[in-house]
């Protein structure tokens, strides 16, 4: 009871320091009132964009629940020296937002492997498998044949579209990897990476299917490593060893996707002064690979060196638009899930923050009639948001409220990972420590070598042609479908066609339109019937 008392004295004493730091015109109701009514006019205002979508511009945050997202915004708010909580986010823009439910079909909580597969292939599937169904299983071979699922992206090609993939990690990361390729195992970067008996069972690594799977037409993020043969020496870090090649083949994709481009302009550049020498005017196709494996986090990198996010989504866009038909464009801020995976939450939010000013360059180089812009994460973090901060205080510093221990803690926290540090039956004393830097791990609940994910529903925000699809609690999967109808693209026609109908739908189990496979097809078929026999049965 003394305990709950004080703690109650001290929570009164923050509120009442709290509220000395409200700005003086939020003190008036009506600076609240007018602002509301300005918000709920531009609702009203709003009319429904039904056009068909030319370009599909699709950002995924890797990691960027919803935590993540509230905090990289008021972060964003402070590194332009505001408070940061009343800060607007691009993505706060976007009037149309719903939320996508994540799980895996196996597991409550998935991997980016099996979210990329809902999202992108509009099918649900297990864990660390890509672009292949449920019927598949992680790991082995012969299970995926006749199980592939394709993506979005393949949908979007086959329609005539111009098509690419940008991210921050290696382009044969689970991801970007899912809009091309199918994998039993979403680790199988290139033949070096897969069992002797998968190769047998005819199986091909990512990084081969990279360059023969579908016809894309920017390729950037990193991965160099798994493009070339074992041993040969990176043309950034020739004395590092870990950045050599890995292929045990003695293929060189590199030179083999140069080979496919033959009367075509086409570029693979490493470094960013030939990145910048790209003209997309003139360019056909563009491989871009900066890093043996994956990009620098935005903090640490050397804008001499390596371009941002902004810049490389910028060439993209610049290239792909000139294509009559429009061009679908997946853009992966995929570091953001790696720094939480490390537990520093510095990272992960300039990552959220320079992935926002991606969207805010997609935006600005497209035209909102005619281009359909969806954001979304694929899965959360166990990252929360907690203590009595005070207003405007630095969203990586520490909770004025201290903990029953008698010691502080910061406002951001892990639910597991590897900042749990607890000696002796104490928690470590941050008083005097700085817990702002790009380096510092937050204290984590459970000892975990890595962070986990976590299984909460993510956002989804659109804006452009049939946004208002995306709205409401939709399984993930969902996403897909409702991309592939906005821009006519896929099997699903009906909007280029004028129609809203249910389309006639034959249900069997084999390969359809979208290329879903399955072995299963008669052994399911009767399977329903004799459930529904069963169910007749107990009726009666």
């Amino acid at each position: 009871m003394e305990s709950t008392r004080v703690a109650i004295l001290v929570l009164s004493l923050l509120v009442a320091c709290g509220s000395s730091r409200a700005k003086v015109e939020e003190e008036n109701p009506e600076f609240w009132r007018s602002q509301a009514r300005k918000t709920l006019q531009s609702a009203l205002d709003r009319k429904l964009n039904t056009n068909v979508a030319k370009n599909i511009l699709f950002f995924l945050g890797d990691g960027m629940g919803i935590t993540t997202y509230t905090a990289a915004r008021i972060l964003k708010g402070q590194l332009q020296n505001q408070t940061g909580e009343e800060t607007v986010m691009t993505m706060d823009t976007f009037p149309s937002v719903g939320l996508a439910k994540t799980y895996s079909v196996d597991f409550q909580i998935p991997d980016s492997a099996a979210t990329a597969t809902a999202y992108l292939c509009g099918v649900k599937t297990n864990l660390n498998v890509i672009g292949v169904s449920a019927a598949a299983r992680n790991g082995v071979c012969k299970t995926q044949k006749g199980n592939e699922v394709t993506s979005i992206l393949k949908w979007a090609k086959d329609a005539g579209k111009s098509v690419g993939i940008v991210t921050t990690t290696r382009v044969q990361h689970a991801t970007p990897a899912t809009s091309y390729a199918h994998s039993a195992s979403r680790k199988w970067y290139s033949d070096a990476d897969m069992p002797d008996i998968a190769k047998r069972d005819g199986c091909t690594d990512i990084a081969s299917q990279l360059i023969r799977n579908t016809d894309i037409d920017v390729i950037i993020g990193g991965g160099r490593k798994y493009m070339t043969p074992r041993g040969t020496k990176d043309p950034e870090y020739p004395s590092d060893y870990s950045s050599r090649g890995k292929r045990k083949d003695g293929r060189n994709l590199i030179n083999e996707w140069q080979s496919l481009k033959i009367g075509k302009v086409a570029h693979y550049v490493w470094n960013k002064t030939d990145f910048d020498a790209v003209d997309p005017e003139t360019t056909d196709y563009l491989m871009a690979l900066f890093e043996p494996g994956d990009l620098r986090f935005e903090a640490e990198r050397d804008p001499s060196k390596d371009p941002s996010i902004v810049e490389t989504t910028e060439k993209a866009i610049r290239i792909l638009q000139k294509n009559p038909k429009g061009f679908f464009l997946l853009v992966e801020g995929g570091r953001i899930d790696q720094a939480h995976h490390a537990g520093r939450a510095y990272m992960a939010l300039h990552e959220t923050v320079a992935f926002d000013d991606a969207i805010a360059k997609g935006l600005e180089l497209t035209k909102e009639h005619e281009t359909l812009t969806v954001v979304m994460a694929d899965h959360s973090h166990p990252v929360t948001f907690n203590g009595f901060p005070f207003r405007g205080q630095s969203i990586l510093g520490k909770s004025p409220l201290w903990g029953t221990d008698m010691l502080p803690y910061t406002t951001l926290m892990y639910g597991n990972g590897p900042g749990h540090k607890i000696i002796n039956g104490k928690r470590p004393d941050i008083r005097n420590v700085n817990t702002k830097t790009e380096d510092y791990i937050q204290l984590s609940a459970a000892p975990t070598e890595s962070t986990t994910h976590s299984g909460e529903d993510v956002a989804v925000l659109a804006r452009g042609p049939m946004a208002h699809l995306f709205q409401g609690v939709q399984e993930q999967n969902y996403i897909a479908h409702a991309m592939a109808y906005a821009a006519c693209v896929g099997a699903d026609l009906r909007h280029c066609q004028g129609q809203t109908a249910a389309p006639v739908v034959h249900s069997t189990f084999t390969n359809d339109e979208y290329g879903n496979g399955g072995t299963r097809g008669s052994a399911t078929l009767l399977s329903v019937v004799l459930s529904a026999l069963l169910a007749l049965t107990l009726l009666m």
